[in-house]
């Protein structure tokens, strides 16, 4: 290495560190970068989830679960709007006749339990 001089050499050696190493910083960088995302966006979710947990879709009540039949469904006090889970829809829908009457006459407030 005659005519370099001490400082050339010293960047020589860090240029060629830098050159073996940088995608590897710039990988770690970026799953850095994405479980930080990752992170803040499971935060936001959390916090939507809990603001909006049993509250009505529609006038943002606290909603009220009700039996009727057998069935339990979270209904709104304020508005009187009705929430159903997966399922119990359809379970209702596939009832006998008289049965799937009178389900929905008591949802609806007509009859009394």
């Amino acid at each position: 290495m005659a005519g370099y001089d001490a400082e050339e050499i010293r960047k020589a050696k860090e240029d060629g560190w830098f050159r073996e190493n940088e995608a590897a910083m710039l990988e770690a960088a970026r799953r850095k970068r994405e479980e930080a995302e990752r992170v803040r966006q499971g935060a936001e979710l959390e916090a939507r989830r809990k603001a909006h947990w049993h509250k009505c879709p529609k006038c943002g009540a606290d909603m009220k679960v009700e039996a009727i039949s057998d069935v339990e469904v979270e209904k709104c006090p304020d508005c009187g709007g009705i929430f159903f889970d997966r399922g119990e829809l359809e379970a209702l829908i596939l009832r006998h006749d008289s049965e799937r009457r009178g389900f929905f006459r008591k949802l609806l407030g007509f009859s009394k339990e």
